[in-house]
């Protein structure tokens, strides 16, 4: 599948964005080595915006590279500043650690901790909560220029901007600098990789080492997941997509690649599926009515790996239930009578069954002529549940044409 090398593979798919020497990462990919990338843990779940990083971790595994996957225990109590226009929420130190756990077992999705060229996850609270902060600024604080470090991107977006920055958060540079050198001390890593956003910080890191062991490190940055139009992916009409089946149900998933715009289909199954080129190629010929078939095989692919063969037959049953009208097979969502004792309003019902995120948006829907109830054309955003001749214990709700939940009130 990977012709030539697998740098020359990820280019080609359009994983890379940056590389600060690409003919020896290139050389260095060829021969295996070991790389890094860090998540930090603000939510206790991956989002689809990291599946892209993910599929890019396991293609350099499988051609014999070793990853290091690092959770941010200790840069996540700092929080990036990159691409925020204020400070991140801190988070406890018990929230911290429940979130990196979850990372861990999501992550075990996609790559190998045996056999082979293993992966390798690590928690950087290991070894950043024991620095002594004194020790710390006189052997490294000489190695960084102010001057050099505020010509960031991130620092100087926050800067430009009323909230300002931190002294926190201008320390998250040296924090995530020091991982890498960190890494390529006690693991041999040469190579550091990130989104496109952590571009200053990764040289940081490359630079450091080069000071301190006079010795080459690179850095690599990957495209973030955005659509055609350059808009980030990750959003649907109920909020971020999870890769949590908690938070966004294998159905919620499934049917979010499948009502992507009919541009990013190509792309995404390049970037996010393991099908050969000329399969890809071959399944987006067709334009019209007939990408849909492309779609679906990118939906399957992307759910199988996410929530495995299982949930993705579940997925698609329900999925034909809700276009072939067979009520039984719907997704369900039970209500008791209190939660519309206050609101039965039909705006508050998409709310509450996540078809919307909010009553505001609801009044868009509606007002849009996207919603029906059972087979009733919703128009009057002031409308009740109450209101309609239904059976009122049992029916479905309909957002456009692909959402559709059954809902039963006891």
């Amino acid at each position: 599948m990977k012709k030539n090398n697998v740098f020359e593979f990820l280019k080609e798919r359009g994983y890379i964005y940056q590389c600060s020497n690409f003919e020896n990462v290139k050389k260095e990919l060829e021969k295996g080595i070991s790389f890094y990338i860090g998540f930090d843990p603000t939510a206790d779940s991956l989002h689809v915006g990291h599946f892209l990083t993910m599929m890019a971790i396991k293609h350099l595994q499988d051609a014999g590279n070793n990853p290091i996957l690092v959770v941010g225990g200790g840069t996540g109590s700092v929080g990036d500043p990159s691409g925020r226009s204020e400070i991140r929420k801190l988070l406890d130190r018990k929230t911290i650690d429940y979130n990196c756990e979850c990372l861990k077992k999501q992550m075990s999705k996609f790559v190998r901790f045996e056999g082979k060229n293993k992966a390798i996850m690590l928690n950087n609270a290991d070894w950043l909560l024991k620095i002594n902060w004194i020790d710390f600024l006189r052997e490294f604080g000489v190695c960084f220029s102010v001057n050099k470090m505020l010509t960031a991107e991130a620092f100087k977006t926050r800067f430009e901007q009323e909230s300002g920055l931190s002294f926190l958060e201008f320390n998250y540079m040296i924090m995530q600098a020091y991982d890498f050198y960190y890494l390529n001390k006690n693991y041999k890593v040469i190579l550091q990789m990130g989104g496109s956003d952590q571009w200053s910080n990764i040289l940081a890191g490359a630079d450091l080492i080069r000071r301190k062991s006079n010795s080459d490190a690179y850095a690599l940055t990957l495209n973030l997941l955005t659509k055609h139009d350059g808009t980030k992916m990750g959003k649907s009409a109920t909020g971020t997509v999870w890769l949590d089946a908690n938070k966004t149900s294998p159905y919620e998933f499934y049917q979010y690649w499948l009502n992507i715009d009919d541009l990013d289909v190509e792309k995404f199954l390049m970037l996010l599926t393991e099908l050969d080129d000329s399969a890809i190629k071959n399944l987006c010929k067709e334009k019209g009515k007939k990408i849909i078939e492309a779609k679906k095989v990118l939906a399957a692919e992307v759910t199988k790996m996410i929530h495995g063969e299982k949930e993705l037959a579940k997925a698609i049953e329900q999925s034909k239930a809700a276009f072939e009208n067979i009520g039984e097979n719907l997704p369900t969502l039970e209500l008791s009578k209190n939660d519309l004792d206050k609101d039965n309003s039909i705006a508050n019902l998409l709310v509450l069954t996540k078809l919307s995120p909010s009553k505001a948006e609801s009044r868009r829907l509606i007002s849009g002529n996207a919603v029906s109830i059972n087979e009733i054309k919703i128009t009057d955003f002031n409308l009740k549940i109450s209101d309609l001749k239904i059976n009122q214990k049992n029916f479905v709700i309909h957002k456009g044409k692909k959402n559709h939940i059954r809902v039963i009130i006891k």
